[in-house]
């Protein structure tokens, strides 16, 4: 059995069971990888893949504990790789990040100028998506973490580390009737057309799950995917719109205004997010701590173990 017959399966899997979409990814042939699938089937005694006219359908029930194992086995080698790296050159290195615009704009840029400061010969890349998608980048191993909040569906093979609650507001215009209320209620605040985030985020569940508890239908014209988007709507006349308190800058949203609705509206957990068996090389550490000062390489190191025995 070899390893690269254990990535093609997890590629096949992760581009939809379609092996010309993960030939093309891969910038290799589709007959060399049906032909390694073939031979870690034949090997195995089973198939890993359900087929229908030779066409890959999905996994078979067996196949699906094939891609769990997979993913333990690649995950243990990409860390064997990432010890041999830290051995080799302490100083240098990368680190991929995957966040949602929000956090990307206004939570991570003094984070990045210090954590780049400290650790000027590590390659930082970032990446973006809704909270499920990346989620789904640090699950694949594209990238080495995840800063969102909470995902669509779970991912029991990550390791959410909980940082800090994320309070909401309503924007509005300067101006706007809301602002001449000391404390609105749903109700004042249903009398206006809503731009919130897009279904994806955990902001739009929350907003729409506070409506509904009251039995009322708001008028949601918008589903903006960022805070930026939506601010620009509100400036437009469009509506108002309900965000994160983080996603306004009083200095620089200077036609805006924000209203506490904290009382209003659940607010939002950020947190991080690992691959339970991933090694973390020192410069990583870092980075979690400079991000909240509560993950220290102790604390990351029991919660990355702890799961890592739940899944095995």
């Amino acid at each position: 059995m070899k390893l690269l017959q254990l990535r093609y399966v997890l590629e096949v899997h992760r581009h939809g069971n379609h092996i010309s979409n993960t030939a093309e990814a891969l910038h290799t042939s589709q007959p060399g990888i049906s032909k390694h699938i073939q031979q870690i089937e034949a090997e195995l005694g089973f198939e890993i893949f359900a087929r229908k006219r030779n066409r890959i359908v999905g996994l078979t029930e067996a196949g699906r504990e094939v891609v769990t194992i997979a993913k333990r086995v690649i995950g243990d080698i990409d860390n064997l790789k990432r010890l041999g790296e830290e051995i080799s050159a302490r100083d240098t290195g990368s680190l991929s990040i995957a966040t949602t615009h929000t956090q990307a704009r206004y939570v991570l840029p003094k984070v990045i100028e210090r954590f780049i400061q400290r650790h000027p010969n590590v390659r930082l890349h970032l990446r973006q998506g809704n909270p499920t998608q990346i989620c789904e980048m640090v699950e694949s191993g594209e990238t080495d973490i995840a800063i969102g909040t909470e995902t669509m569906r779970k991912f029991p093979a990550l390791v959410r580390l909980e940082c800090f609650e994320l309070e909401r507001i309503v924007i509005v215009k300067a101006g706007h009737p809301l602002l001449k209320i000391r404390k609105p209620t749903l109700h004042d605040v249903a009398a206006y057309p809503i731009i919130t985030h897009d279904p994806a985020f955990s902001g739009r569940w929350k907003v729409m799950e506070a409506f509904q508890k009251v039995g009322i239908e708001p008028n949601i014209v918008f589903g903006a995917v960022d805070a930026d988007v939506s601010k620009t709507y509100v400036e437009l006349g469009m509506g108002i719109a309900v965000m994160t308190a983080i996603s306004y800058d009083r200095r620089k949203d200077q036609g805006l205004r924000a209203i506490d609705a904290s009382h209003l509206f659940k607010s939002s957990m950020l947190s991080i997010s690992l691959r339970a068996n991933s090694y973390l090389r020192n410069h990583t550490y870092d980075f979690l701590r400079m991000f909240t000062p509560r993950l220290t390489k102790d604390y990351v190191r029991d919660a990355l173990e702890q799961q890592a025995e739940t899944t095995r």
